[in-house]
């Protein structure tokens, strides 16, 4: 399943060494003392020491002492998809308890387009602003796990603090179902919501897997010459569909954050050749056959696809394993035309802002807030008074 893992980024100074013209891992033992740089161009770094980011806020760095030193995700590698859920909804029940205390909200489970959601709005009602807009909120969780808690976990503050009206879909996951289910299920609700709100004043958003999802959803919706929604958010991911692929694959979440990441956790360094995520689900790979350079699957690869996304936010932070990929995805829609917004949170981790008593996750609140108030339903004058 996905890992709430938290990572870095780590300065490399290399020195060239006689082990380079083997292309290999240098043995020497003074090499092994240094960094060096093997022909192929990888870096082999020596131990060393990384401190916690000045920048965190000291709830941040509590935060990641603790979830380093007693991981929360006990579901080993071989447990069966049930088990793996029990154990998510388990991880995720305190972090919704926690989040309905500060942030009071109604929940109202139901059905839209034949699809389970849950509407979550602020308790003291939605903004005046805010009654023609709707946020669909898209949970994440590897396309396995997630649904319910997880969503709620995503849905309940962006609806207290922006005053929103969020729908979380509980969309068709892997290994019942595999791709496009969930994008299918993401149009039925749009569809559904679309009766209702006008195409401008729908947003769409989500963590991880989420957010490659809603990345999808906006090309799947192309598919469908269905209208495009007025923003989107995809958070602690990019709009590559795979988490599969040797790292040099270009749909797949490489990058300097998926090697620079492990260590910094406390985990073994990934060897360059390391297997990703999909690779480990196995059968519960969600995208399955389907071809990683489908602009369905993978938007980022496709220029065209991505010059008719709207205005797209994208958060994480310099520790999460995610944020090459969603560096990627800021540079590719920028190049694309599209209005893209990056905001990075020095020494966050992987979706980070579940977590409501981090000062980091409340900034992160306001911006997204911020982005969807200028982009939805909005004049362009009104959309040039954002300032990321």
């Amino acid at each position: 399943m996905a890992r709430l893992a938290l990572v870095s980024l780590v300065m490399l100074v290399p020195a060239f060494s006689a082990a380079d013209m083997a292309g290999s891992a240098p043995t020497d033992p003074e090499e092994l003392e240094r960094t060096t740089v093997d022909v192929g161009g990888t870096v082999h770094i020596p131990a060393l020491a990384i401190p916690l980011s000045r920048y965190m806020s000291p709830e941040a760095k509590q935060k990641f002492i603790d979830d380093a030193r007693n991981p929360k995700l006990p579901t080993g590698a071989n447990a069966s998809i049930a088990k793996m859920r029990i154990d998510v909804d388990d991880y995720y029940r305190p972090i919704v308890d926690r989040a309905r205390a500060v942030y009071p909200v109604k929940i109202e489970e139901g059905r839209l387009g034949g699809v389970p959601t849950q509407t979550i709005t602020p308790k003291e009602g939605v903004a005046p602003k805010n009654r023609r807009r709707v946020l669909i909120n898209l949970h994440g969780g590897g396309f396995v796990v997630g649904a319910g808690l997880g969503g709620l976990a995503e849905s309940i503050p962006v609806a207290a603090v922006g005053k929103f009206k969020v729908v979380s879909v509980d969309y068709r996951m892997a290994p019942e179902n595999g791709f496009p289910a969930a994008s299918e299920d993401v149009v039925a609700v749009y569809l559904e919501l679309l009766k209702k709100y006008q195409p401008a004043d729908i947003g769409i958003y989500g963590c991880s897997a989420g957010g490659i999802l809603s990345a999808m959803a906006t090309a799947w919706l192309q598919k469908e010459k269905l209208p495009t929604p007025g923003a989107i958010g995809i958070l602690s991911a990019g709009a590559f569909g795979s988490f599969a692929g040797p790292p040099e694959d270009s749909n797949s979440w490489g990058g300097d954050s998926r090697f620079t990441g492990p260590p910094l956790v406390g985990e073994a360094p990934l060897p360059v050749d390391a297997p990703m995520l999909e690779s480990l689900l196995g059968p519960m790979n969600y995208t399955g056959s389907a071809s990683k350079e489908d602009p369905l699957v993978s938007p980022a690869l496709s220029p065209a696809v991505l010059a008719k996304f709207p205005p797209t936010l994208l958060i994480t932070g310099t520790r999460a394993y995610d944020m090459s990929a969603a560096v990627q995805t800021q540079r590719e829609l920028t190049k694309a035309g599209v209005e893209a917004d990056l905001h990075l949170w020095d020494g966050l981790g992987h979706c980070f802002l579940i977590d409501v008593d981090l000062p980091e996750s409340k900034e992160a609140y306001a911006v997204m807030g911020k982005f969807f108030d200028a982009h939805l339903g909005h004049s362009m004058a009104a959309q040039a008074a954002y300032i990321p």
